[in-house]
């Protein structure tokens, strides 16, 4: 059954970390809706190989309007958590036990939203310590998958296994 993937998304982010998995899950028909400040902006991934139209302002969406949420690292993840209505959304979507895939600096987000602590995850090396503070187990591993919960994967060379593990969470919810 396709699913509603919400992907939080702004300037900066890590151009295949949004790419790969996006292409990855429409293919497999799940609906995807980019969201930032307004809908219709435009934003650029950080090696500018690609770019977004945001379908949604954060301002007019809901967590119950989505199955999961999907949010790619880069420099994306640290503009995001500087602006209480995403750390807000992850809260509430965390509370609401729906999947989240987060890759590379996505935990970021995690890590503000007070949603980490006990959880097993893994991150790109920078963040590592922040994750370890804010309470979090860390595994230097491809993809962590915490109870179909939370899907953690490190840097782009992980995308292959953290879409394989998405995949099946994402049939599975």
């Amino acid at each position: 059954m396709p699913k509603r993937i919400a992907v939080l998304v702004t300037h900066d982010f890590e151009d295949s970390e949004y790419t790969e998995p996006v292409e990855a899950f429409r293919a497999a028909r799940h609906c995807i809706s980019n969201i930032e400040h307004q809908a219709g902006n435009v934003v650029y991934g950080k090696r500018r190989k690609s770019s977004v139209t945001i379908d949604q302002s954060i301002d007019h969406v809901s967590i119950h309007d989505f199955d999961a949420l999907l949010i790619p690292g880069g420099y994306s993840p640290d503009r995001l958590r500087a602006d209480d209505r995403y750390v807000e959304f992850v809260r509430d979507f965390a509370g609401a036990q729906k999947p989240i895939m987060c890759i590379c600096h996505g935990p970021q987000l995690l890590i503000n939203a007070k949603v980490v602590k006990g959880r097993r995850m893994t991150t790109v090396k920078p963040v590592i310590i922040d994750l370890l503070n804010a309470g979090a187990v860390y595994y230097d591993e491809p993809v962590v998958n915490d109870n179909n919960l939370y899907i953690t994967s490190r840097a782009p060379d992980d995308l292959p296994e953290f879409i394989r593990v998405s995949l099946q969470v994402l049939s599975q919810a």
